[in-house]
């Protein structure tokens, strides 16, 4: 065998191990979603953006759905974001072990995933919850009503487990909780309307045996009748008939989750679940006039920034 031919060999080994390698490990991130939406495109855009800024080339971030996930497999990845609760799922029933950071679901629904799996919360599977911590609705409850002192809350399946946190964070700021436990399978209403009796503002928490389609517009209607205004966790609540809510929106959540994303692949670990950072705040006019109030959601959101802060 002559020393040119040897030499093309060797090189064509290695050419082969190199792309072999490549392609072990494709991706640097694999965004996985629960299914094709605009506020799921959305938190992955800006997920991307925050990988380019940090360096991260753009054919080195791959997305896919569930359905593709189901068809086609685990790709290789050094780390897989999912968006939604069908996607953690996913992944949290796969044999992967490559982390995972979940986003775009609340706390009580990442904890269901975690039971339903058997995994635990870990820097290699962990969450950017997409509810916000108890503390700031609470500030955001005294900024704009500095005269409600008692919170009403009704609790479910997945916000019972909250109560405790809740009571505390609540007498911290010198506020009464006025709570009521719902019983699976039984209408809201009963408990409803002895939060209201007692209530200078009803704190609706992401819980679905509560809040959800079937039953908001009623709980709206009847808050509304009986003076006491809601403060939600989503802006469609509020367009609906809340006076406020404060909540992230998918391009905060994905900034956020891609700067960590972009740590992660320079080293760092994920870390533990984590509320978002990022937040905004909305308010119904309609509502707030006929309270007599005059609340600028603007303004309230660089207040509350300014007293997470601290001095």
């Amino acid at each position: 065998m002559t020393l040119l031919l040897r030499r093309s060999l060797l090189f064509f080994f290695l050419l082969f191990c190199v792309l072999a390698s490549s392609r072990a490990a494709e991706w640097a991130v694999v965004i996985v979603s629960s299914e094709r939406s605009a506020a799921y495109q959305e938190t992955a855009d800006a997920m991307l953006a925050e990988l380019v800024r940090g360096g991260v080339a753009r054919r080195d971030v791959h997305q896919m759905t569930v359905a593709e996930w189901s068809a086609a497999g685990a790709p290789g990845a050094r780390l897989f974001i999912t968006l939604g609760l069908d996607a953690a799922g996913v992944l949290a029933r796969s044999e992967v072990r490559t982390p995972v950071l979940c986003t775009l679901l609340p706390l009580a629904s990442f904890e269901r995933v975690l039971r339903d799996s058997g995994r635990r919360a870990s820097s290699q599977f962990t969450a950017l919850y997409l509810n916000q911590p108890l503390a700031r609705q609470l500030d955001l409850a005294r900024l704009a009503l500095p005269q409600a002192r008692r919170i009403g809350v009704l609790l479910g399946g997945e916000s019972l487990a909250q109560r405790s946190q809740l009571e505390d964070a609540a007498e911290t700021r010198g506020l009464k909780l006025v709570s009521a436990k719902v019983a699976p399978q039984e209408p809201v209403f009963n408990d409803l309307k002895k939060i209201l009796d007692d209530a200078d503002l009803l704190l609706a928490l992401a819980d679905p045996q509560i809040y959800n389609s079937s039953s908001i517009q009623n709980i709206l209607l009847t808050s509304f009748r009986a003076r006491v205004p809601m403060l939600a966790f989503s802006p469609a609540y509020v367009r609906a008939g809340a006076l406020l809510a404060v909540y992230s929106t998918p391009t905060q959540i994905g900034q956020q989750a891609g700067t960590m994303a972009r740590s992660f692949l320079q080293g760092r670990p994920l870390g533990m679940p984590q509320y978002p950072q990022d937040f905004s705040v909305s308010v119904n006019e309609h509502v707030a006039r006929s309270l007599g109030l005059n609340l600028e959601p603007q303004a309230l959101a660089e207040r509350l920034r300014r007293l997470e802060k601290g001095p």
